[in-house]
């Protein structure tokens, strides 16, 4: 399958007037072909058909449509060593790294295709109409989840596979029955345009309409807010920038028909390391520490950013760990000249303020946007009197805050903003210490890990990638693992409707075999 760098609206190939490149961020050298730049007549060509297509994906047995994202899954990984070769030039990863994420990809595919043929997801519950009782009687309600509509999804830069074109967030609206428009990311299309031809390949192949599914590449802010604006999209999924998902957010908040945005923002992922733990095995911590920290340049979302910890020589060995595990550290290759640009700015931020030290820098790098692992320390005043220092810098930056006591590690805590991970460090004997902390964090993170690191994050049934405020823009949701597919589903209550009128699951022979809650009791298929 070649790249063509057209722009992909349902089963139409565009190629617009203006064009942009992908660039080798480890050569600086731009990568042909010259990609089309979507503009807001694609936008709106593309979520029209995806209007039209949604009562087709809706109406789709769930069955069916598990078949049609195995399909999509199969067809990702026909695309063979081509895929994983062009992710290579286009973000400087390593071929094990995009083999595992590829992995990820049609991982998630399938698992979101097992929960559809489960059918928890449907929340089937009915109440069954009580017409003697007294002093009224009851009507027949029967209630059950459907999909939202057309949804509009941004491909996340550090993720050209796992968070983009067919990502967590694709894969789980299109369970959910709702057609997706993808906002390709200009980082890596190449990339992205060959998956979107794998699943406009599983879409025909399943006789949907092309609708279901477009990719629309392009550089601009104007081309994202004209899909958010668009009045048939009905909900947006968006991983990046703080800044880029609040602007979003904003947009979508002002339109007519104001939508949800779940967007995934802004994480230091704080580190607790206990004095216990940090007695017996500091020094094997702090190696640890460093190599999640520096995992892919540091270019992930639950990168260890903060560390909290008491002062003492207990720490020391812990540092000390940390400054010759930096220093052994190649730099990373970093996905953009933009990306590093701001790691660079936000490392320079740290070293120039007056109560942050600068305990330690990794090699300096051979090639050119290649981050230079940075560990930094300041105290837990310093720390809460100033909020700069609780940004995230996205890639191999971190801060260690030495706290003066454990009233001031809550007080930390307490003041942080809201985060997808909080991680504990403790011996059994810190446990005590640790017992008040953890509703602490539970408050403040969605997923808290005991003697772990939050880079790497699997999906699952139970896992929770999301997070209160900036960490996400609803902290309700996840998006990743199978809970991700309620963010495009709302609950539809049918009163007194005829059997044969009703949707599949309320109807009385329960032709989908899904568990179903029948007044109030759940009952097996």
């Amino acid at each position: 399958m070649d790249v063509s760098g057209a722009i992909l609206v349902g089963a139409e190939e565009r190629m617009g007037s203006t064009t942009f490149q992908a660039i080798d961020p480890a050569t600086g050298t731009a990568l042909g072909p010259d990609f089309a730049e979507a503009g807001t007549d694609d936008v709106a060509v593309a979520c029209a058909l995806a209007a039209d297509a949604f009562p087709a994906l809706r109406d789709l047995t769930p069955d069916a449509r598990a078949a049609f994202l195995e399909s999509a899954a199969e067809e990702i990984v026909a695309l063979g060593d081509a895929l994983i070769v062009r992710a290579m030039a286009e973000s400087g990863l390593p071929r094990a790294r995009l083999e595992g994420e590829r992995g990820r990809t049609v991982g998630q595919l399938r698992l979101f295709a097992a929960v559809l043929r489960e059918g928890s997801w449907l929340d089937v519950t009915i109440d069954p109409a009580l017409p003697g009782r007294q002093p009224l009687p009851r009507s027949d309600l029967r209630r059950v989840n459907m999909p939202l509509g057309p949804v509009a999804v941004f491909g996340a830069s550090n993720f050209p596979l796992a968070f983009s074109v067919a990502g967590g967030d694709t894969a789980s609206a299109l369970a959910a029955g709702c057609p997706v428009v993808v906002k390709g990311h200009p980082a890596h299309p190449g990339t992205g345009e060959l998956v979107a031809r794998a699943v406009r390949a599983a879409v025909a192949k399943a006789g949907l309409p092309a609708g279901v599914f477009s990719y629309l590449p392009g550089t601009t802010k104007a081309l994202g807010g004209a899909l958010v604006a668009d009045p048939r999209i009905k909900a947006v999924g968006f991983t990046g920038s703080r800044a880029g998902g609040l602007a979003l957010v904003r947009i979508a908040s002002e339109r007519a028909e104001p939508i949800p945005v779940y967007a995934e923002m802004s994480s230091i992922n704080p580190v607790l390391l206990f004095p216990a733990a940090a007695r017996s095995r500091g020094a094997a911590l702090g190696a640890a520490y460093v190599a999640s920290l520096t995992q892919g340049a540091g270019q992930f979302c639950t990168n260890p950013g903060l560390v909290v910890a008491l002062a003492g020589s207990e720490l020391d060995a812990f540092e000390q760990a940390a400054v010759d595990a930096l220093g052994r550290t190649p730099a990373g290759q970093m996905l953009t000249p933009a990306i590093h640009g701001a790691f660079e700015q936000g490392v320079a931020s740290l070293e120039a303020h007056a109560a942050v030290s600068v305990i330690a820098r990794g090699p300096v790098g051979e090639g050119i946007n290649q981050a230079r692992g940075a560990l930094f320390a300041t105290d837990g005043d310093a720390f809460m009197s100033d909020a700069t220092l609780s940004h995230e810098v996205f890639g191999s930056s971190s801060i260690i805050v030495r706290a003066s006591d454990l009233d001031e590690i809550a007080r930390i805590v307490r003041r942080l903003e809201g985060q997808l991970t909080a991680t504990l460090l403790f011996d059994p004997e810190d446990e005590p210490l640790v017992a008040p902390l953890v509703p602490l964090l539970a408050e403040k993170a969605g997923r808290v890990l005991a003697n772990g690191w939050p880079t790497g994050v699997e999906v699952s049934h139970a896992m929770v990638h999301g997070g209160p405020y900036p960490a996400t823009s609803d902290s309700r949701t996840t998006s990743v693992g199978a809970l991700a597919i309620a963010r495009f589903l709302r609950p539809v209550c049918f009163q007194d409707m005829p059997d044969s009128l009703l949707p599949a699951a309320l109807r009385e022979d329960n032709p989908c075999g899904v568990v179903r809650r029948i007044d109030g009791v759940r009952t097996p298929a």
